[in-house]
């Protein structure tokens, strides 16, 4: 017997018939003995809507009441889900996030959990119950409902998970576990048996999108197991694997390269003629902080005097314009001379915790480029990860192209 948390997405209880696909592989872990929580999402653009009445109601919405209003997605499919388990002879019982409680701080929309007591869930789990919690939502310190943000429900899945001491976390979602690139693109990419939370974190945040980069992160802290499923392609009472993320121990050999990522979601900034001089990057930086915008490749370079150099940098290609306001808006304290956006750019990025015991993976990378015509723009690296920005029309070239230089192609 072990104890599971199993969370499903949106797409996954999009309407009734898929409550009870979902349903059905809830009961078949609870025939198998198993003690099972599970933690649901809202239906499938309920959460969009809901934001969408949010911002019609008031454009300078108080966050609070908007918490309130964004959380009842989870709230109507948690009771669904409940309600049709017991209708298969499954005894359940729906929780809301207060009720767990799943316990956050106030910073209402963008909620970090800060403590789970998961006692009562274990309880009635031991007495066969089937707990089905609301995801993306909790309570703050000042009593109000809170959400997670955006993948929210992925969180709550393992977070549940650690605090109820569960053997695994299974995400069900609508793709069959994590791809060694964008299949899309892709042709022949694999799916990955095992992969470590080192991985997965770089993955998530540079591209992927099958897991929330928090939920990872949350899972590594915790030691939690996490299993990435199918809603679809799973038979009932079959057991077709999909992609595990767990402990770099628990692997005996590592890929030097497991996965190639990329995100269309990049511009490149670069400010010309920005004076030599100490502070001038803590300056530009700092202000950009202020405006909760975040910076992720940076590269200095000798500019046209000995007193001056060019900073580029790389934001979200949503956080461009704001960019460029803060950045306007200390041109006479920094002193630069120019601003040069590029909203017409991507990351491509090389991921594996091989890379730490093997040379020449970034000479690798840059040679596979350079003989393709795509000149590398600028360069970031990790121990385990080398991330690059090109150009957007080169993007799918240099997928396939890596993705076959490091040997990932499936037979």
């Amino acid at each position: 017997m072990a104890r599971i948390v199993m969370k499903f997405g949106g797409t996954s209880v999009a309407d009734l018939d898929r409550i009870r696909g979902a349903a059905a592989k809830v009961k078949r872990e609870v025939e198998r003995g198993n003690e099972v929580a599970v933690v649901v999402s809202a239906m499938v653009g309920v959460t969009n809507s809901l934001v969408d009445l949010a911002r019609k109601a008031s454009p300078l919405h108080d966050a609070r009441e908007y918490d309130s209003v964004v959380a009842t997605g989870e709230q109507v499919t948690s009771g669904l889900m409940a309600i049709v388990l017991q209708s298969m002879g499954v005894p359940s019982r729906s929780w809301l996030g207060w009720q767990v409680p799943v316990e956050t701080d106030s910073v209402h929309g963008k909620a970090r959990i800060t403590g789970i007591n998961g006692d009562e869930l274990v309880r009635r789990m031991g007495e066969g119950q089937v707990g089905v919690v609301a995801g993306f939502q909790g309570i703050g310190s000042d009593g109000r409902v809170t959400t997670l943000g955006r993948g929210g429900s992925d969180t709550t899945a393992v977070a549940i998970a650690a605090a109820v001491g569960a053997e695994r976390c299974d995400i069900y979602t609508d793709v069959d576990g994590v791809y060694t690139t964008d299949p899309r693109i892709v042709t022949r990419a694999r799916k990955i048996g095992r992969i470590t939370y080192e991985e997965m974190l770089e993955m998530a945040s540079l591209g992927a999108k099958v897991l929330q980069t928090r939920s990872v992160e949350l899972a590594k802290i915790h030691g939690v197991r996490v299993q990435v499923l199918s809603s679809f392609d799973e038979p009932v009472g079959s057991d077709i694997p999909g992609t595990l993320v767990l402990d770099e121990d628990e692997i005996m050999e590592h890929e030097v390269v497991s996965g190639v990522t990329y995100s269309r979601d990049e511009a490149r900034v670069t400010l010309v003629g920005v004076k030599d001089r100490p502070g001038v990057a803590a300056t530009i930086f700092g202000a950009l902080a202020d405006a909760a915008i975040n910076v992720d490749m940076i590269v200095q370079t000798a500019g046209t005097t000995r007193k001056a150099t060019d900073l580029t940098f790389t934001v979200a290609n949503s956080d461009l314009d704001r960019a460029l306001a803060v950045l306007d808006g200390i041109r006479d304290e920094v002193g630069f001379k120019d601003v040069r956006p590029d909203s017409h750019v991507a990351k491509v990025s090389v991921i594996g915790v091989g890379m730490r015991s093997h040379a020449g993976v970034a000479q690798r990378m840059f040679s596979v480029l350079g003989e393709r015509g795509i000149n590398i723009q600028v360069i970031s690296t990790s121990e385990i990860k080398i991330s690059v920005l090109i150009a957007e029309e080169f993007t799918e070239l240099a997928l396939r192209a890596l993705h076959s230089a490091y040997g990932l192609d499936a037979a």
